[in-house]
């Protein structure tokens, strides 16, 4: 057992962080300040938990986010009190938005303190208002077996809320009174042979988490695959997703494809692409194809997978079209921003899957199209799923073949030809590479802007599991670096690909590199400025455009490695990119800059993919 009695705020401090490690905690992230001591001294003597210390809050708190995002399960992260917290708050939008549970402890001073000129003091209530799942202020530290109790249950409460009903951070507001430091006081030594620390634990374990599951009746197959007489023509939108289980989840999707017999339009940040060899319908180069989608038919119904993906295009293509849409998504949030004819399945695609019909002797003869093994979204499981076999299709239909894998094959083609043929350093030719010579199973964090653009129009299909993340929750360039550290952090060797000006917001995420388990390669297109303005028509009014939007910045990338001790590397051309990137290091922060011309970017763009 890990209980601290030394005093009272040790001790309540430990119950604290020990009902947290009970429930599944194994990482936090922690920020000086003298106000959090007890909480920092018992994440720190906790055998169990690592606990990282990180000077910024506003880094530390995007690490944190990287961290959930590779673990799925809560981080915490601990602060003292005044501004230190508000430092948070980009990363807490972030979570929220994009659905990855964080649990965050801010110091405070006790009531009496407050509202009256005391040092680094400021209202600290329900501080990140609307974006977290569930706020409360914990109750002032007291030695009393009845209030150990509440602790104990609050933070339980607080570990739940970070999962349901839907996946994001809670905050608990901690005040504290002097003494901070474990120095000894009676009251709570007193304790130490009293409390029964085994029963009063025993209740203290992850919780259960279910998988949604629609009734039969629930799920629209006969509207899907219409009848001989009258087939459906669909396809299926894979968006942005991060499953525990990338194969399962790939696997899921094949077999509802292989079902309806219908393409699946594969979003880059979505391990689609990565398990090419799990699905024969998979599109990759949707969003170049729908710039021109008068050579497609206009699909019957359509099944969306989670949020829809970055591209216009698509998006221009379901809001002109207004095709009937089901999305899958187990949270009941509204994930249609063209608000058109939409229902909501509130499952996951593995429990949908599942639920595929058997088919008749007629159809597939003794085959099952079930798909064992569905698993827990929320909950890590040891192993994986056994991939179930592609079930049979439907009968033939009379509808013609559908144009999207033809148009695809021949539009892959032309890519591979013309970016073989492009040696000028083009920047989304870093995207096309490194999808085809990462290792395998490489975690490769993917920045807002142009970076995110490229990937979706350029990563190429393949069979070598790639796993990739993002923060597409609001957006923002903010915190990407030491998002993709947070990431990082635990693998052996991880990938950032971004650009200048989303790296440069964030350089204080290599104050995080002491602490880092494993690599990061950093990728970095400096093009000098923001290169996804020269793509909207501000671009066309100089001035006032260079200076503030495209605003491009004078920092020396290599000297700034130097201060941080970086390992650097500028990138000459292709050939020494790849090489670059066909193996990794173990250890430690290596930078690749990637010279580009965005006006020159800009113009190839417009002629290649419109």
């Amino acid at each position: 057992m890990n209980l601290d009695y030394r005093n009272t705020n040790t001790l309540w401090a430990s119950v604290a962080i020990e009902t947290l490690a009970r429930l599944g905690l194994t990482t936090a992230v922690v920020c000086p300040g003298s106000r959090s001591t007890p909480l920092t001294v018992a994440l720190a003597q906790h055998p169990q938990i690592e606990a990282i210390p990180i000077l910024d809050e506003r880094s530390a708190a995007f690490f944190a986010l990287g961290c959930a995002k590779r673990l799925h399960q809560p981080v915490v992260l601990v602060c003292t009190s005044g501004t230190a917290g508000a430092n948070f708050y980009p990363a807490v939008i972030e979570a929220r938005e994009s659905r990855v549970p964080l649990m965050v402890l801010t110091a405070d001073r006790p009531p009496e303190l407050r509202d009256c000129a005391s040092g680094q003091t400021i209202d600290q209530q329900k501080l990140f208002g609307s974006f977290v799942n569930w706020y409360t202020e914990v109750a002032i530290p007291e030695a009393r077996v009845d209030q150990l109790a509440y602790l104990r249950q609050t933070l339980v409460q607080g570990w739940v809320r970070s999962h349901f009903p839907i996946p994001g951070p809670v905050h608990l507001n901690c005040p504290f009174r002097d003494p901070l430091p474990p120095l000894p006081e009676p009251a709570a030594q007193t304790l130490a042979g009293s409390l029964d620390e085994v029963r009063f634990f025993s209740a203290v374990s992850p919780p259960a988490i279910a998988v949604p599951q629609l009734a039969p009746d629930q799920i629209p197959w006969q509207t899907w695959q219409g009848s001989v007489d009258s087939p459906v023509q669909g396809v299926i939108i894979g968006g942005p997703a991060n499953p525990i289980h990338p194969e399962a989840y790939c696997q899921a999707i094949s077999c509802l494809s292989t079902y309806l017999g219908w393409p699946v339009l594969a979003e880059a940040l979505s391990p689609l692409r990565n398990y090419a060899y799990l699905n024969p319908n998979l599109i990759t180069t949707y969003d170049s194809l729908l710039r021109n989608p008068e050579q497609l038919p206009v699909p019957d119904c359509v099944i969306q997978l989670g949020p829809l993906p970055t591209s216009k295009s698509l998006r221009q293509w379901l809001a002109t079209i207004q095709p009937p849409r089901w999305i899958v998504d187990p949270y009941p949030t509204n994930l249609d921003p063209l608000h058109g004819p939409v229902n909501q399945l509130l499952t996951t695609i593995e429990s949908l899957a599942q639920a595929i019909p058997e088919p008749s002797l007629e159809q597939a003869g003794e085959t099952s199209t079930q798909f064992p093994n569905a698993q827990n979204p929320g909950q890590p499981q040891e192993t994986a799923p056994s991939p179930p076999s592609p079930p049979s299709p439907l009968p033939p239909s009379p509808l013609p073949p559908s144009p999207f894998p033809l148009l695809n094959q021949t539009h892959l083609t032309h890519l591979t030809q013309t970016l073989t043929t492009t040696a000028h350093p083009f920047e989304g030719k870093a995207a096309w590479l490194l999808s085809q010579y990462l290792p395998p199973e490489t975690p490769i964090f993917i920045a807002n802007s142009m970076p995110v653009r490229d990937v979706e129009s350029f990563w190429q299909p393949t069979d070598r599991r790639y796993r990739p993340y993002f923060s597409r929750g609001a957006n923002g360039i903010d915190g990407t670096l030491s998002t993709a550290m947070g990431v990082a952090h635990g693998n052996r060797s991880s990938v950032l690909l971004t650009g200048d000006l989303a790296f440069f917001h964030d350089t204080n995420g290599f104050l995080t590199l002491p602490h880092l388990r494993g690599h990061l390669t950093i990728v970095v297109i400096n093009n000098q400025g923001g290169g996804i303005f020269e793509m909207l028509p501000i671009a066309q009014f100089e001035p006032p455009f260079e200076t503030y939007f495209a605003m491009p910045q004078s920092v020396n990338i290599e000297t700034l490695c130097k201060a941080y001790g970086v390992s650097y590397v500028r990138i000459q051309d292709w050939g020494q990119f790849m090489d670059c990137v066909k193996a990794l290091p173990d250890s430690g922060v290596r930078l690749l800059e990637v010279g580009c011309d965005r006006k020159q970017d800009a113009q190839w763009r417009k002629t290649h993919l419109t």
